[in-house]
């Protein structure tokens, strides 16, 4: 082989090499481990961590949820509000894991918003206080709704029942509901009182 033809080929074989993809020289980082909770298997844990990453909601229909979420159970004295207890994460994740829901919650937000629009001349989240429950009140009791409003109606319970399981789901809403389940006790042993009926003690 001629020099030419030699000094040729080494420059190709180099050149070659240059433009490997980067990916090929650096290893991929590794991939984080998934945490699989008690009760639950790899392949659900998996799934669970894809849909988490997942967004479907825009930060205004989350904003929107919010609002409506907190008219349903605001906070009082005895526990925190349904978004204080993380309902607009779960319906965001309820949506993802159960798809019927997004059409119906979807066009049910643009159905409030636009409404809002055409009563008060602003979007629900941009509505007052006052507006916000009046335009509530108008679709929470489906035996009351306008014809024209029938599919508010039908949207406001669909919201109502996942916020609702959302929150007495959550820590916040079980202490709300006062439920202990399987806690286990803190055995002291048999009262004194039942000891002494029957002439026993720890002693003897």
């Amino acid at each position: 082989m001629k020099r030419r033809d030699s000094l040729k080929a080494l420059t190709l074989t180099s050149l070659g090499a240059a433009v490997l993809p980067v990916e090929a020289a650096v290893p991929a980082p590794p991939e984080t481990p998934i945490k699989v909770p008690g009760g639950r298997q790899k392949f659900e844990a998996i799934r669970d961590a894809k849909l988490m990453a997942e967004k479907f909601f825009t930060p205004r229909e989350l904003q929107t949820i919010t609002v409506l979420s907190d008219i349903i159970v605001p906070a009082d004295a005895k526990s925190g509000s349904a978004s204080q207890a993380g309902v607009p994460a779960f319906i965001e994740f309820i949506v993802k894991d159960q798809p019927r829901w997004q059409t119906p919650l979807r066009g049910g937000l643009r159905w409030l918003d636009n409404t809002c629009v055409k009563r008060f001349g602003k979007q629900f989240v941009e509505c007052t206080k006052a507006q916000q429950l009046q335009m509530v009140d108008d679709i929470a009791y489906p035996k009351e709704v306008k014809p024209e409003y029938s599919q508010g109606a039908a949207f406001f319970t669909a919201m109502r029942n996942l916020t609702l399981t959302g929150f007495y789901t959550s820590q916040i809403g079980i202490k709300d509901l006062g439920y202990v389940g399987n806690t286990p006790n803190n055995w002291e042993g048999v009262p004194a009182d039942v000891l002494a009926q029957y002439g026993l003690s720890y002693d003897s």
